[in-house]
């Protein structure tokens, strides 16, 4: 681990929103040459869309690391009751996990997701989820590291394997 900067730590607001497109387009887009061009393109749009942070933040929390004035992580927490193509209504998830490259190492991302589940636990949810892909080795070792483990293969999605993960809280 480097020398850990002097990070905020602080729920983003609505106000965050185009730091959080931005820091999401400069997480991610170290995938840009992993996914064809197709795929990133269909990555990029998601990341680029507003609606998509809107409704994370209308139904749960975003968790943020700021470096003077700047966000610099993120990892959103959807609680219990949110159901989506991957999760169960029972879950609580994590979602856009994400560090910007030039602070990758520093514990940041830990940090964020340590935040979301303690706050699911704090919640008496039972459990936690997320999804990853194959070429997330990075995230995979985190949330591993953590107590997660992958509950099952999600198939392919943007032409690459995902898998689910759990965290059992109690």
């Amino acid at each position: 681990m480097k020398d850990m900067p002097n990070i905020n730590y602080r729920t983003a607001t609505v106000l965050d929103l185009p730091q959080l497109k931005k820091l999401g387009l400069t997480a991610y887009g170290q995938f840009q040459n992993v996914l064809d061009n197709g795929n990133w393109e269909q990555m990029k749009a998601n990341l680029a869309d507003d609606n998509n942070y809107l409704h994370l933040l209308k139904v749960g929390k975003c968790f943020v690391g700021e470096l003077e004035s700047q966000i610099v992580g993120m990892a959103f927490y959807i609680p219990s009751g949110n159901p989506s193509k991957y999760f169960e209504s029972n879950w609580s998830y994590i979602r856009h996990v994400g560090v910007h490259p030039k602070l990758e190492g520093n514990g940041i991302g830990r940090k964020l997701v340590q935040q979301c589940i303690d706050f699911a636990r704090e919640s008496g949810l039972e459990w936690i989820a997320l999804h990853t892909s194959e070429f997330q080795n990075a995230a995979r070792h985190l949330y591993e590291s953590l107590g997660f483990t992958r509950h099952k293969d999600l198939g392919l999605n943007l032409g690459k394997n995902y898998y689910l993960y759990l965290l059992h809280l109690n």
